[in-house]
Protein backbone atom coordinates (compact mmCIF):
# COMPACT_ATOMS: atom_id res chain seq x y z
CA UNK A 1 0.00 0.00 0.00
CA UNK A 2 1.02 3.61 -0.57
CA UNK A 3 2.35 5.27 2.57
CA UNK A 4 -0.29 7.34 4.39
CA UNK A 5 -0.26 9.55 7.49
CA UNK A 6 -2.29 6.84 9.27
CA UNK A 7 -3.60 3.44 8.32
CA UNK A 8 -7.05 4.41 9.57
CA UNK A 9 -8.87 7.46 10.92
CA UNK A 10 -11.90 7.11 13.20
CA UNK A 11 -14.21 10.12 13.59
CA UNK A 12 -16.11 10.27 16.89
CA UNK A 13 -15.08 8.95 20.31
CA UNK A 14 -18.34 7.51 21.56
CA UNK A 15 -18.30 3.85 22.64
CA UNK A 16 -18.52 2.70 19.02
CA UNK A 17 -15.78 4.99 17.78
CA UNK A 18 -13.54 3.86 20.63
CA UNK A 19 -14.35 0.18 19.94
CA UNK A 20 -13.55 0.62 16.25
CA UNK A 21 -10.28 2.39 16.99
CA UNK A 22 -9.21 -0.29 19.48
CA UNK A 23 -10.06 -3.14 17.10
CA UNK A 24 -8.01 -1.56 14.33
CA UNK A 25 -5.08 -0.74 16.63
CA UNK A 26 -5.09 -4.28 18.06
CA UNK A 27 -4.41 -5.53 14.53
CA UNK A 28 -1.17 -3.57 14.33
CA UNK A 29 -2.41 -0.54 12.38
CA UNK A 30 -1.68 3.10 13.10
CA UNK A 31 -4.97 4.71 14.09
CA UNK A 32 -6.02 8.31 14.72
CA UNK A 33 -9.22 8.96 16.68
CA UNK A 34 -10.78 12.42 16.25
CA UNK A 35 -13.31 13.94 18.67
CA UNK A 36 -15.23 17.18 18.12
CA UNK A 37 -15.56 18.03 21.82
CA UNK A 38 -12.87 18.78 24.38
CA UNK A 39 -13.75 15.58 26.26
CA UNK A 40 -13.93 12.12 24.74
CA UNK A 41 -16.85 9.77 25.26
CA UNK A 42 -19.89 10.82 23.24
CA UNK A 43 -22.81 9.61 25.37
CA UNK A 44 -20.41 8.48 28.11
CA UNK A 45 -19.53 11.84 29.61
CA UNK A 46 -20.06 12.91 33.23
CA UNK A 47 -19.87 16.41 34.73
CA UNK A 48 -20.93 18.64 37.62
CA UNK A 49 -24.08 19.92 35.94
CA UNK A 50 -25.85 21.30 39.01
CA UNK A 51 -23.75 22.14 42.07
CA UNK A 52 -20.08 21.58 42.99
CA UNK A 53 -19.46 18.01 44.12
CA UNK A 54 -22.53 16.54 42.38
CA UNK A 55 -21.39 14.35 39.47
CA UNK A 56 -24.05 13.67 36.84
CA UNK A 57 -24.09 11.39 33.81
CA UNK A 58 -24.89 13.69 30.91
CA UNK A 59 -26.42 10.96 28.74
CA UNK A 60 -26.20 7.22 29.48
CA UNK A 61 -26.14 6.18 33.11
CA UNK A 62 -26.79 2.46 33.70
CA UNK A 63 -24.83 -0.06 31.63
CA UNK A 64 -25.93 -3.71 31.56
CA UNK A 65 -24.84 -4.06 27.92
CA UNK A 66 -21.44 -2.42 28.52
CA UNK A 67 -20.61 -4.79 31.36
CA UNK A 68 -21.65 -7.79 29.25
CA UNK A 69 -20.51 -6.58 25.82
CA UNK A 70 -18.81 -9.52 24.06
CA UNK A 71 -16.10 -7.11 22.86
CA UNK A 72 -15.58 -5.01 25.98
CA UNK A 73 -15.26 -8.19 28.04
CA UNK A 74 -12.11 -9.07 26.07
CA UNK A 75 -10.40 -5.81 27.10
CA UNK A 76 -8.42 -5.16 30.31
CA UNK A 77 -10.58 -2.19 31.28
CA UNK A 78 -10.32 -2.81 35.03
CA UNK A 79 -6.59 -2.29 34.72
CA UNK A 80 -7.38 1.13 33.31
CA UNK A 81 -9.58 2.23 36.20
CA UNK A 82 -13.05 0.91 35.33
CA UNK A 83 -15.06 -0.46 38.24
CA UNK A 84 -18.73 -1.45 38.05
CA UNK A 85 -21.15 -1.13 40.96
CA UNK A 86 -24.15 -3.48 41.03
CA UNK A 87 -27.19 -2.25 42.99
CA UNK A 88 -29.09 -4.93 44.97
CA UNK A 89 -32.08 -4.48 42.63
CA UNK A 90 -31.42 -3.90 38.92
CA UNK A 91 -34.70 -2.09 38.28
CA UNK A 92 -37.93 -1.36 40.10
CA UNK A 93 -41.40 -0.44 38.90
CA UNK A 94 -43.65 1.25 41.50
CA UNK A 95 -47.45 1.40 41.31
CA UNK A 96 -50.01 3.86 42.61
CA UNK A 97 -51.06 1.52 45.43
CA UNK A 98 -47.60 1.71 47.05
CA UNK A 99 -46.42 -1.69 45.81
CA UNK A 100 -43.67 -2.35 43.28
CA UNK A 101 -42.39 -5.02 40.93
CA UNK A 102 -38.65 -5.59 40.70
CA UNK A 103 -36.09 -7.05 38.35
CA UNK A 104 -33.73 -8.86 40.69
CA UNK A 105 -30.65 -10.97 40.12
CA UNK A 106 -32.57 -14.15 40.88
CA UNK A 107 -34.99 -15.13 38.14
CA UNK A 108 -36.83 -17.43 40.55
CA UNK A 109 -37.22 -14.74 43.22
CA UNK A 110 -38.36 -12.16 40.69
CA UNK A 111 -40.92 -14.59 39.29
CA UNK A 112 -42.16 -15.52 42.78
CA UNK A 113 -42.92 -11.87 43.55
CA UNK A 114 -45.18 -11.73 40.48
CA UNK A 115 -47.72 -14.05 42.08
CA UNK A 116 -50.06 -15.68 39.58
CA UNK A 117 -47.69 -14.83 36.72
CA UNK A 118 -44.69 -16.54 38.32
CA UNK A 119 -44.70 -19.58 36.06
CA UNK A 120 -45.40 -17.55 32.93
CA UNK A 121 -42.43 -15.32 33.76
CA UNK A 122 -40.21 -18.36 34.23
CA UNK A 123 -41.42 -19.82 30.95
CA UNK A 124 -40.60 -16.61 29.08
CA UNK A 125 -37.23 -15.71 30.61
CA UNK A 126 -35.57 -18.95 31.70
CA UNK A 127 -34.75 -20.16 28.15
CA UNK A 128 -33.23 -16.80 27.19
CA UNK A 129 -31.15 -16.58 30.36
CA UNK A 130 -29.86 -20.09 29.65
CA UNK A 131 -29.21 -19.41 25.96
CA UNK A 132 -27.78 -15.89 26.22
CA UNK A 133 -24.03 -16.73 26.44
CA UNK A 134 -24.33 -18.45 23.05
CA UNK A 135 -26.61 -15.79 21.61
CA UNK A 136 -24.89 -12.56 22.67
CA UNK A 137 -22.67 -12.08 19.63
CA UNK A 138 -25.46 -12.98 17.17
CA UNK A 139 -28.01 -10.66 18.80
CA UNK A 140 -25.48 -7.84 19.13
CA UNK A 141 -24.39 -7.87 15.51
CA UNK A 142 -25.45 -7.83 11.85
CA UNK A 143 -27.88 -10.29 10.33
CA UNK A 144 -26.08 -13.60 9.75
CA UNK A 145 -26.42 -17.33 10.35
CA UNK A 146 -26.10 -17.83 14.15
CA UNK A 147 -23.92 -20.46 15.74
CA UNK A 148 -26.96 -21.75 17.64
CA UNK A 149 -29.86 -21.44 15.18
CA UNK A 150 -32.41 -23.18 17.42
CA UNK A 151 -31.76 -20.86 20.36
CA UNK A 152 -31.83 -17.86 18.02
CA UNK A 153 -35.16 -18.99 16.56
CA UNK A 154 -36.60 -19.39 20.05
CA UNK A 155 -35.49 -15.85 20.94
CA UNK A 156 -36.65 -14.41 17.62
CA UNK A 157 -40.18 -15.80 17.88
CA UNK A 158 -40.71 -13.61 20.94
CA UNK A 159 -38.36 -10.74 20.11
CA UNK A 160 -40.01 -9.87 16.80
CA UNK A 161 -43.43 -9.43 18.39
CA UNK A 162 -44.89 -6.27 19.87
CA UNK A 163 -44.63 -5.72 23.61
CA UNK A 164 -48.40 -5.53 23.83
CA UNK A 165 -48.78 -8.91 22.12
CA UNK A 166 -46.24 -10.59 24.37
CA UNK A 167 -47.84 -9.12 27.50
CA UNK A 168 -51.26 -10.37 26.49
CA UNK A 169 -49.84 -13.78 25.65
CA UNK A 170 -47.97 -14.32 28.92
CA UNK A 171 -49.16 -12.03 31.72
CA UNK A 172 -52.37 -11.34 33.61
CA UNK A 173 -51.28 -9.47 36.74
CA UNK A 174 -50.74 -5.74 37.03
CA UNK A 175 -47.23 -6.27 38.41
CA UNK A 176 -45.93 -8.49 35.63
CA UNK A 177 -47.53 -6.42 32.88
CA UNK A 178 -46.24 -3.15 34.34
CA UNK A 179 -42.72 -4.49 34.84
CA UNK A 180 -42.68 -5.77 31.26
CA UNK A 181 -43.99 -2.47 29.85
CA UNK A 182 -41.22 -0.49 31.53
CA UNK A 183 -38.59 -2.79 30.06
CA UNK A 184 -40.06 -2.73 26.55
CA UNK A 185 -40.44 1.07 26.61
CA UNK A 186 -36.63 1.31 26.36
CA UNK A 187 -37.25 0.62 22.66
CA UNK A 188 -38.50 4.24 22.36
CA UNK A 189 -41.47 3.22 20.22
CA UNK A 190 -45.18 2.59 20.68
CA UNK A 191 -45.55 -0.75 22.45
CA UNK A 192 -47.83 -1.88 19.64
CA UNK A 193 -44.89 -1.88 17.20
CA UNK A 194 -43.34 -5.17 16.10
CA UNK A 195 -39.88 -5.86 17.62
CA UNK A 196 -40.53 -3.82 20.79
CA UNK A 197 -40.28 -7.07 22.75
CA UNK A 198 -36.62 -7.51 21.81
CA UNK A 199 -35.07 -4.86 24.05
CA UNK A 200 -37.32 -5.81 26.98
CA UNK A 201 -36.25 -9.44 26.75
CA UNK A 202 -32.56 -8.59 26.52
CA UNK A 203 -32.68 -6.15 29.44
CA UNK A 204 -34.50 -8.64 31.64
CA UNK A 205 -32.02 -11.39 30.77
CA UNK A 206 -29.13 -9.06 31.61
CA UNK A 207 -30.69 -8.36 34.99
CA UNK A 208 -30.95 -12.04 35.85
CA UNK A 209 -27.52 -12.94 34.50
CA UNK A 210 -25.44 -10.19 36.04
CA UNK A 211 -27.52 -7.15 37.04
CA UNK A 212 -27.58 -3.59 35.72
CA UNK A 213 -24.38 -1.89 36.83
CA UNK A 214 -23.16 1.67 36.90
CA UNK A 215 -19.50 2.72 36.56
CA UNK A 216 -17.98 4.05 39.76
CA UNK A 217 -17.43 7.79 39.42
CA UNK A 218 -19.70 8.22 36.41
CA UNK A 219 -20.16 6.96 32.86
CA UNK A 220 -17.07 8.92 31.82
CA UNK A 221 -15.09 6.13 33.49
CA UNK A 222 -15.99 3.73 30.67
CA UNK A 223 -14.77 6.16 28.00
CA UNK A 224 -11.62 6.93 29.98
CA UNK A 225 -10.77 3.25 30.36
CA UNK A 226 -11.35 2.54 26.66
CA UNK A 227 -9.24 5.55 25.68
CA UNK A 228 -6.45 4.63 28.07
CA UNK A 229 -6.30 1.13 26.63
CA UNK A 230 -6.32 2.46 23.07
CA UNK A 231 -3.43 4.82 23.88
CA UNK A 232 -1.53 1.98 25.59
CA UNK A 233 -1.65 0.14 22.26
CA UNK A 234 -0.10 3.12 20.50
CA UNK A 235 -3.27 4.85 19.30
CA UNK A 236 -3.57 8.62 19.04
CA UNK A 237 -6.53 10.79 20.09
CA UNK A 238 -7.11 14.40 19.03
CA UNK A 239 -10.00 16.17 20.79
CA UNK A 240 -11.43 19.57 19.75
CA UNK A 241 -11.43 18.43 16.11
CA UNK A 242 -14.82 18.91 14.47
CA UNK A 243 -14.87 17.18 11.09
CA UNK A 244 -17.12 18.78 8.46
CA UNK A 245 -15.60 17.13 5.39
CA UNK A 246 -13.35 14.25 4.46
CA UNK A 247 -11.00 16.82 2.98
CA UNK A 248 -10.08 17.90 6.51
CA UNK A 249 -8.75 14.46 7.44
CA UNK A 250 -5.13 13.35 7.21
CA UNK A 251 -4.47 10.76 4.54
CA UNK A 252 -5.35 7.16 5.41
CA UNK A 253 -6.38 3.89 3.82
CA UNK A 254 -9.69 3.69 5.73
CA UNK A 255 -12.06 6.13 7.43
CA UNK A 256 -14.64 4.99 9.97
CA UNK A 257 -17.31 7.48 11.01
CA UNK A 258 -19.17 7.20 14.30
CA UNK A 259 -21.99 9.40 13.00
CA UNK A 260 -25.61 8.97 11.90
CA UNK A 261 -26.78 9.16 8.26
CA UNK A 262 -27.50 12.89 8.40
CA UNK A 263 -23.89 13.75 9.30
CA UNK A 264 -22.52 11.03 7.06
CA UNK A 265 -24.14 12.73 4.08
CA UNK A 266 -22.74 16.09 5.13
CA UNK A 267 -19.21 14.78 5.62
CA UNK A 268 -18.87 12.31 2.76
CA UNK A 269 -22.02 12.49 0.64
CA UNK A 270 -20.18 13.70 -2.46
CA UNK A 271 -18.34 10.35 -2.51
CA UNK A 272 -21.45 8.17 -2.49
CA UNK A 273 -23.52 6.63 -5.25
CA UNK A 274 -26.93 8.13 -5.95
CA UNK A 275 -28.69 4.99 -4.69
CA UNK A 276 -26.79 4.97 -1.39
CA UNK A 277 -27.43 8.68 -0.86
CA UNK A 278 -31.12 8.12 -1.58
CA UNK A 279 -31.26 5.42 1.07
CA UNK A 280 -29.50 7.57 3.67
CA UNK A 281 -31.82 10.49 2.94
CA UNK A 282 -34.81 8.23 3.70
CA UNK A 283 -33.38 7.09 7.04
CA UNK A 284 -35.81 7.72 9.89
CA UNK A 285 -35.11 9.07 13.36
CA UNK A 286 -37.28 8.26 16.36
CA UNK A 287 -38.64 10.05 19.40
CA UNK A 288 -36.39 12.38 21.34
CA UNK A 289 -35.83 12.78 25.07
CA UNK A 290 -36.17 15.53 27.64
CA UNK A 291 -33.70 15.01 30.48
CA UNK A 292 -33.30 16.31 34.04
CA UNK A 293 -30.44 15.95 36.53
CA UNK A 294 -31.05 16.80 40.16
CA UNK A 295 -28.88 17.66 43.13
CA UNK A 296 -30.83 16.42 46.14
CA UNK A 297 -30.71 16.99 49.88
CA UNK A 298 -31.42 13.30 50.51
CA UNK A 299 -32.50 10.04 48.87
CA UNK A 300 -35.73 9.98 46.87
CA UNK A 301 -38.52 8.99 49.35
CA UNK A 302 -40.22 6.29 47.28
CA UNK A 303 -43.26 4.75 48.96
CA UNK A 304 -42.24 1.18 48.16
CA UNK A 305 -39.07 0.30 50.13
CA UNK A 306 -37.73 -2.04 47.45
CA UNK A 307 -37.56 0.86 45.00
CA UNK A 308 -34.94 2.47 47.25
CA UNK A 309 -32.69 -0.52 46.53
CA UNK A 310 -32.85 -0.12 42.75
CA UNK A 311 -30.33 1.62 40.53
CA UNK A 312 -32.99 2.15 37.84
CA UNK A 313 -36.66 3.04 38.35
CA UNK A 314 -39.42 2.98 35.72
CA UNK A 315 -42.25 5.41 36.44
CA UNK A 316 -45.47 4.86 34.54
CA UNK A 317 -47.76 2.69 36.67
CA UNK A 318 -49.63 0.17 34.48
CA UNK A 319 -48.88 -1.25 31.05
CA UNK A 320 -51.97 0.47 29.71
CA UNK A 321 -50.81 3.86 30.95
CA UNK A 322 -47.28 3.42 29.57
CA UNK A 323 -48.55 2.17 26.22
CA UNK A 324 -50.91 5.14 25.91
CA UNK A 325 -48.14 7.59 26.81
CA UNK A 326 -45.69 6.20 24.27
CA UNK A 327 -48.36 6.10 21.57
CA UNK A 328 -49.28 9.76 22.17
CA UNK A 329 -45.63 10.80 22.08
CA UNK A 330 -44.99 8.95 18.82
CA UNK A 331 -47.87 10.91 17.31
CA UNK A 332 -46.34 14.27 18.23
CA UNK A 333 -48.06 14.93 21.57
CA UNK A 334 -46.75 15.54 25.11
CA UNK A 335 -48.55 13.33 27.68
CA UNK A 336 -49.38 14.82 31.06
CA UNK A 337 -48.09 11.61 32.65
CA UNK A 338 -45.09 10.53 30.55
CA UNK A 339 -43.19 7.30 31.05
CA UNK A 340 -40.07 8.28 33.03
CA UNK A 341 -36.77 6.42 33.29
CA UNK A 342 -34.92 7.37 36.46
CA UNK A 343 -31.51 6.43 37.91
CA UNK A 344 -30.37 7.02 41.47
CA UNK A 345 -26.63 6.33 41.26
CA UNK A 346 -25.52 8.08 44.44
CA UNK A 347 -27.39 5.56 46.62
CA UNK A 348 -24.70 3.06 45.65
CA UNK A 349 -21.77 5.26 44.55
CA UNK A 350 -20.60 7.71 47.22
CA UNK A 351 -18.35 9.52 44.72
CA UNK A 352 -21.39 11.09 43.01
CA UNK A 353 -22.42 13.59 45.71
CA UNK A 354 -21.30 15.23 48.97
CA UNK A 355 -21.85 13.16 52.12
CA UNK A 356 -25.51 12.84 53.01
CA UNK A 357 -26.67 14.32 49.72
CA UNK A 358 -27.62 12.68 46.43
CA UNK A 359 -28.00 12.90 42.68
CA UNK A 360 -30.75 11.62 40.41
CA UNK A 361 -31.05 11.36 36.63
CA UNK A 362 -34.23 11.03 34.58
CA UNK A 363 -35.74 11.48 31.16
CA UNK A 364 -38.99 11.03 29.30
CA UNK A 365 -39.68 10.54 25.62
CA UNK A 366 -40.92 13.50 23.58
CA UNK A 367 -41.63 14.07 19.88
CA UNK A 368 -38.47 14.36 17.80
CA UNK A 369 -37.25 17.96 17.84
CA UNK A 370 -39.59 19.03 20.65
CA UNK A 371 -38.44 21.99 22.73
CA UNK A 372 -41.29 21.76 25.26
CA UNK A 373 -40.19 21.98 28.89
CA UNK A 374 -41.20 18.69 30.52
CA UNK A 375 -39.76 19.50 33.96
CA UNK A 376 -43.10 19.72 35.74
CA UNK A 377 -44.47 16.59 34.06
CA UNK A 378 -41.40 14.52 35.02
CA UNK A 379 -41.24 15.83 38.58
CA UNK A 380 -44.97 15.21 39.05
CA UNK A 381 -44.39 11.60 38.03
CA UNK A 382 -41.60 11.23 40.60
CA UNK A 383 -43.71 12.92 43.30
CA UNK A 384 -46.57 10.55 42.45
CA UNK A 385 -44.55 7.57 43.68
CA UNK A 386 -42.30 9.46 46.13
CA UNK A 387 -44.31 12.12 48.01
CA UNK A 388 -42.05 14.89 49.26
CA UNK A 389 -39.60 14.61 46.37
CA UNK A 390 -39.99 18.28 45.49
CA UNK A 391 -38.89 19.30 48.98
CA UNK A 392 -35.44 17.73 48.63
CA UNK A 393 -34.48 19.30 45.27
CA UNK A 394 -31.47 21.60 45.72
CA UNK A 395 -30.83 22.30 42.03
CA UNK A 396 -31.77 20.93 38.63
CA UNK A 397 -30.26 20.90 35.15
CA UNK A 398 -32.46 20.25 32.11
CA UNK A 399 -31.83 19.40 28.46
CA UNK A 400 -34.45 19.47 25.71
CA UNK A 401 -33.99 17.77 22.35
CA UNK A 402 -32.22 20.75 20.77
CA UNK A 403 -29.78 20.91 23.66
CA UNK A 404 -29.22 17.15 23.47
CA UNK A 405 -28.32 17.47 19.78
CA UNK A 406 -26.07 20.46 20.46
CA UNK A 407 -24.27 18.37 23.05
CA UNK A 408 -23.93 15.36 20.73
CA UNK A 409 -24.53 15.74 16.99
CA UNK A 410 -25.57 12.09 16.78
CA UNK A 411 -28.70 12.83 18.81
CA UNK A 412 -30.73 14.12 15.88
CA UNK A 413 -33.87 15.75 17.25
CA UNK A 414 -33.02 14.27 20.65
CA UNK A 415 -33.03 10.68 19.34
CA UNK A 416 -30.46 8.91 21.54
CA UNK A 417 -30.73 5.62 19.59
CA UNK A 418 -29.20 6.79 16.30
CA UNK A 419 -32.52 6.24 14.51
CA UNK A 420 -35.68 4.29 15.21
CA UNK A 421 -35.17 0.50 15.38
CA UNK A 422 -38.57 -0.60 14.11
CA UNK A 423 -39.28 -3.46 11.74
CA UNK A 424 -38.62 -1.17 8.76
CA UNK A 425 -35.06 -0.43 9.91
CA UNK A 426 -34.19 -3.54 11.86
CA UNK A 427 -32.51 -5.26 8.90
CA UNK A 428 -31.77 -2.22 6.71
CA UNK A 429 -29.88 -0.04 9.17
CA UNK A 430 -28.77 2.44 7.78
CA UNK A 431 -29.25 1.12 4.22
CA UNK A 432 -29.98 -2.16 2.44
CA UNK A 433 -26.52 -3.61 1.78
CA UNK A 434 -24.67 -6.90 2.14
CA UNK A 435 -22.65 -5.23 4.89
CA UNK A 436 -24.39 -2.41 6.79
CA UNK A 437 -21.02 -0.91 7.76
CA UNK A 438 -19.76 -0.37 4.21
CA UNK A 439 -20.75 2.78 2.39
CA UNK A 440 -20.80 2.93 -1.39
CA UNK A 441 -17.37 4.59 -1.35
CA UNK A 442 -14.27 2.42 -1.07
CA UNK A 443 -12.50 2.73 2.26
CA UNK A 444 -15.30 4.68 4.00
CA UNK A 445 -17.34 2.97 6.73
CA UNK A 446 -20.06 3.92 9.20
CA UNK A 447 -19.62 2.55 12.72
CA UNK A 448 -22.31 4.31 14.78
CA UNK A 449 -25.49 3.18 16.53
CA UNK A 450 -27.20 3.71 13.16
CA UNK A 451 -25.76 0.29 12.24
CA UNK A 452 -26.55 -3.10 13.83
CA UNK A 453 -27.13 -3.82 16.63
CA UNK A 454 -28.20 -0.22 17.28
CA UNK A 455 -28.22 1.99 20.37
CA UNK A 456 -26.71 1.17 23.74
CA UNK A 457 -23.24 1.30 25.24
CA UNK A 458 -21.70 -1.95 24.02
CA UNK A 459 -19.27 -0.93 21.27
CA UNK A 460 -20.45 -3.74 19.00
CA UNK A 461 -21.31 -1.44 16.07
CA UNK A 462 -17.75 -0.13 16.09
CA UNK A 463 -16.24 -3.57 16.55
CA UNK A 464 -18.11 -5.07 13.59
CA UNK A 465 -17.42 -2.07 11.35
CA UNK A 466 -13.70 -2.25 12.13
CA UNK A 467 -13.60 -5.96 11.35
CA UNK A 468 -15.26 -5.26 8.02
CA UNK A 469 -12.67 -2.57 7.22
CA UNK A 470 -9.78 -4.80 8.27
CA UNK A 471 -10.91 -7.53 5.91
CA UNK A 472 -11.80 -5.26 2.98
CA UNK A 473 -8.92 -2.80 3.06
CA UNK A 474 -6.06 -4.56 4.86
CA UNK A 475 -6.86 -8.24 4.22
CA UNK A 476 -6.67 -8.87 7.97
CA UNK A 477 -8.97 -11.06 10.02
CA UNK A 478 -9.20 -9.24 13.32
CA UNK A 479 -8.71 -10.79 16.73
CA UNK A 480 -10.52 -11.40 18.92
CA UNK A 481 -13.14 -13.17 16.83
CA UNK A 482 -16.22 -13.15 19.02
Amino acid sequence: MTKRDFDAVVVGSGPNGLAAAITLQQSGLSVLLLEAKATIGGGLRSAELTLPGFVHDICSAIHPLAAESPFFKTLPLQAHGLEYIYPPVAAAHPFDDGTAAILGKSLTETAHLLGADAQAYQNLLAPLVKDWPGLATAVLGPLRIPRNPFAMARFGLNALTSANFLANRYFKTKKARGLWAGMAAHSIQPLSNATTSAIGLVLMAMGHLHGWPMPKGGSQAIANALAAYFISLGGKIEPNTYVKSLKELPSSHAVLLDVTPKQLLQIAGHQFSSVYKWQLQRYRYGMGVFKIDWALAGPIPFNAPEVRQAGTVHLGNTLEEIAASEKLTSRGHHPEKPFVLLAQQSLFDATRAPAGQHTAWAYCHVPNGSEKDMTAAIENQVERFAPGFGDIILHRHTMNTAQMQAYNNNYIGGDINGGIIDIGQLFTRPALRLSPYRTSAKGIYICSSSTPPGGGVHGMCGYHAARRALKDVFNIRATPSL
